[in-house]
C-alpha cells in the first residue's frame, strides 16, 4: 500500500504544476487524503464490514469535501484536482491514470440495485463539473469537458462537451493531457460549427448574386442578362 500511496503522489507532481514536493502533496492536497481513506474503507467493505467502511467514507468526505462510496473500484495513479464537489457512487469503476477535477459525479440513474454507475477506463479526463450518469463506459483516452453532462457510452479517445455531451473531435488514447478536459482554442460546440459553415456559405452565396447584379448593370441591352 505504501508502494501506491508514493506513485499516487508522484501522479499528482505530474499532473499539477504547482505541486513542488512529495511532502506538499501528502499534506496538502484533499484529493489525495480521499483516495487513501477510500483504500482503506474499500477493504473493510469488502471484508463485510459495511458499516465501519461506510463511517470512514464519511469522515473522508467531512475531511476532504469528496464523495467516494466504499464499494466503488478505483485503479491506480487517480488524480482528484482541487476535489470538493466530487461524487463518486457505489457501483463505479475507475481505470489507471485517470484525472479528475472538482465538481464531477459518477452518478446512477436507476433505483435498481446492480451495476447503475459508469465504468471509466485508464487515461480519462474528466474536467470540472462533468457529470457522467449511468451504467455507461467512458472509453480510454477519452476526454469529458467542463460541466458536460455524459448520458451515453464515450469511444476511446473521444472528446466530448455540452448538455447532453456531443463529440468533438477524437484522438489517440492517451496522446496529451487535457487540463479540465476542455480543448479551450477549438470550436467546442457542434451546432456552432454548423452555423458558422452557415454563414459562410451565406456570405458565399451573397458575393456570387453582387457579381451578378453587376455584370447585368454593365452589359449592353438585349443581351439576355437585362
Amino acid at each position: 500500500m505504501a508502494g501506491r500511496w508514493v506513485e499516487g503522489i508522484d501522479a499528482v507532481r505530474a499532473r499539477d504544476p504547482a505541486a513542488r514536493s512529495r511532502i506538499e502533496v501528502l499534506l496538502c492536497y484533499p484529493g489525495v487524503h480521499a483516495i487513501a481513506l477510500h483504500r482503506v474503507s474499500h477493504r473493510l467493505w469488502h471484508w463485510g464490514l459495511r458499516l465501519p467502511a461506510r463511517l470512514l467514507s464519511h469522515l473522508g468526505r467531512l475531511l476532504t469535501g469528496i464523495e467516494i462510496h466504499p464499494a466503488a473500484r478505483i485503479g491506480r495513479r487517480l488524480v482528484i484536482d482541487h476535489g470538493d464537489g466530487v461524487v463518486i457512487g457505489e457501483t463505479a469503476e475507475i481505470g489507471d491514470d485517470v484525472l479528475m477535477y472538482h465538481q464531477v459525479t459518477l452518478g446512477g440513474t436507476s433505483l435498481a440495485g446492480g451495476k447503475r454507475h459508469p465504468t471509466i477506463g485508464d487515461k480519462v479526463i474528466l474536467g470540472a463539473g462533468a457529470k457522467i450518469l449511468g451504467p455507461i463506459v467512458v472509453g480510454e483516452g477519452a476526454r469529458v469537458g467542463a460541466n458536460a453532462v455524459v448520458l451515453s457510452d464515450v469511444p476511446p479517445g473521444q472528446t466530448v462537451v455540452g448538455i447532453p455531451a456531443r463529440p468533438v473531435d477524437r484522438r489517440p488514447a492517451g496522446a496529451d493531457v487535457l487540463p479540465y478536459g476542455t480543448p479551450c482554442d477549438e470550436t467546442l460546440d457542434p451546432g456552432l460549427r454548423a452555423l458558422e459553415a452557415l454563414r459562410a456559405e451565406v456570405t458565399e452565396l451573397r458575393a456570387r448574386l453582387a457579381a451578378l447584379e453587376q455584370a447585368r448593370a454593365r452589359a449592353p441591352p438585349g443581351d439576355g442578362l437585362t
